[in-house]
C-alpha cells in the first residue's frame, strides 16, 4: 500500500509534476495522509496513477508502513543505514522498517520500496543482519570507515553526488539515532552535531564513534530483551544532550538545491517518551497518525 501512496521523488523513468514537489518535506505521516486525501478523497487502497502519488523517499515508505504496523499493535520502526543492493559497486543511503516477531524474538528487516526478490536481495521482507549484509546501519558503516576496512566514498547519495562520503556518514549516525526514538526526521533535515562538507572536527568524530559503537551494541543484542538497560542509557543520553537530538527547530536542506531553511518542529510525546518494545500505541504522536479516520482505510490487506 505505501507504493500506491508514495513515488520516490527521483521518478525513476516517470516525468514527476514541478507542482507537487514540495510534497518531499511532508516530515510526518498526519501531513502526508492528509496531503493524500486531498488529492484522491479515497481508501488507501484504491490505486493511484504514480504521477498523482506523493512525492516522497525511502524515509517516507518506511514511515508509512512503521505508522501501519504501530496501528496494528506491532513493534516496528525506521533504520537508517547504506542499502548495497541497488547497485553493486555503491552504497546508497536508504532507510527501511524494523519490526519485531514475537514467534522468533527478533526484529525483522524489510524494504517496503522492493516489490520482489532481486539478485542483490533475494530476501526483501527478511533482510539479514550479519557482517555481510546488503543493508548495513549508519554506525556499522561509520565504524568500518573509521578503522579502515570500509571506503567512505562509496556511500552516500550516489557515485557522482556530492552527498557522501564521511561527513555524511557522520550525519547518518544522527539520524539512525533520531529514527530509533521516533524523531523520524526528513533526510535533508539538520541539527545539533551535524556537520557540512569538510567537517566534522575531532571532538565530533569522538562522539559519533561512542554513539555508532552504543547503536551498534544494543542492535546486535541478542535476544533483543537483553538490550533493554543498554537502550535505555542510550536513550537518555539521546533526550539530555542536545547536540544529539532535534530541538524546537531543524535546518531543512533540499536534494533539489534549494536554500536551506530554518524550520520550526512542533515539540511531541515522541522525543523524551519514545515507545518501547511493548509500548508502540503512538495515536497520539503527529509522526504517526492513526490511519483509521473516516473513509481512508476500507481494507486490512496491507
Amino acid at each position: 500500500m505505501a507504493r500506491n501512496v508514495i513515488v520516490h521523488y527521483g521518478g525513476f523513468g516517470l516525468e514527476l509534476p514541478t507542482s507537487t514537489r514540495g510534497d518531499i518535506n511532508s516530515r510526518w505521516l498526519s501531513i502526508m495522509l492528509e496531503v493524500d486525501q486531498q488529492r484522491h478523497a479515497k481508501p488507501l487502497a484504491e490505486p493511484r496513477e504514480p504521477t498523482e502519488r506523493i512525492q516522497g523517499c525511502c524515509r517516507d515508505h518506511t514511515l508509512f508502513c512503521v505508522g501501519v504496523l504501530r496501528q496494528h499493535g506491532i513493534p516496528a520502526r525506521s533504520l537508517v543505514g547504506f542499502a548495497g543492493y541497488h547497485r553493486p559497486d555503491y552504497k546508497n543511503d536508504h532507510v527501511i522498517v524494523q519490526t519485531y516477531d514475537t514467534e522468533t524474538q527478533r526484529w525483522l528487516r524489510f524494504d517496503p520500496e522492493i516489490a520482489e526478490p532481486t539478485e542483490l536481495l533475494p530476501t526483501p521482507y527478511d533482510i539479514p543482519a550479519d557482517a555481510d549484509a546488503p543493508f548495513r546501519t549508519a554506525a556499522e558503516v561509520w565504524k568500518g570507515c573509521r578503522t579502515g576496512s570500509l571506503d567512505p566514498n562509496t556511500f552516500g547519495g550516489g557515485p557522482e553526488s556530492e552527498f557522501g562520503g564521511l561527513w555524511y556518514i557522520h550525519n547518518y549516525v544522527l539520524m539512525q539515532l533520531a529514527h530509533r526514538y521516533a524523531d523520524e526526521l526528513l533526510l535533508w533535515d539538520g541539527w545539533g552535531a551535524m556537520t557540512l562538507p569538510g567537517g566534522p572536527d575531532d571532538a565530533t568524530l569522538n562522539l559519533i564513534d561512542d554513539i555508532a559503537d552504543q547503536l551498534i551494541a544494543v542492535e546486535s543484542a541478542v535476544p533483543p530483551a537483553d538490550a533493554s538497560s543498554m537502550d535505555a542509557l542510550l536513550r537518555k543520553r539521546y533526550d539530555d544532550d542536545n547536540r544529539l537530538h532535534p530541538g524546537t527547530s531543524v535546518t531543512q536542506y533540499s536534494p533539489y538545491g534549494d536554500p536551506p531553511l530554518t524550520v520550526p518542529i512542533s515539540p511531541g510525546p515522541a522525543h523524551g517518551q519514545s515507545p518501547a518494545p511493548g509500548d508502540w500505541d503512538t495515536s497520539r504522536d503527529r509522526r504517526s497518525k492513526s490511519l483509521s479516520a473516516p473513509g481512508v482505510l476500507q481494507s486490512r490487506s496491507w
